[in-house]
């Protein structure tokens, strides 16, 4: 499965500093297992169903001008930049 070591390669890759890989490991298992599970479901008596939309039935594309820059509106704005928030 995972190890420690590989969650350390894949972080470095990534560029993400790790303090404690060990909290991370526990993690990536259950993940995986998650996605194990998934792929032995036996999706082949499913039927897939899709809704077609004519062309006729899109919105129409076009560009709607503003009066002010919407950008500059934002409250986490600054200078050129959008703050987004912590992800823990």
């Amino acid at each position: 499965m995972v190890d420690e070591e590989e969650i350390i390669r894949v972080a470095k890759l990534m560029k993400i500093d790790l303090e404690d890989h060990s909290e991370h490991v526990g993690r990536v298992k259950k993940m995986l297992e998650y996605f194990d599970i998934l792929d032995q479901i036996d999706l082949s008596s499913e039927e897939i169903t899709s809704q077609e939309k004519s062309l006729a039935e899109l919105r129409k594309d076009e560009f709607i001008p503003h009066d002010k820059k919407l950008i500059e509106s934002l409250k986490n704005f600054r200078e050129h930049y959008v703050r987004a928030p912590k992800m823990n």
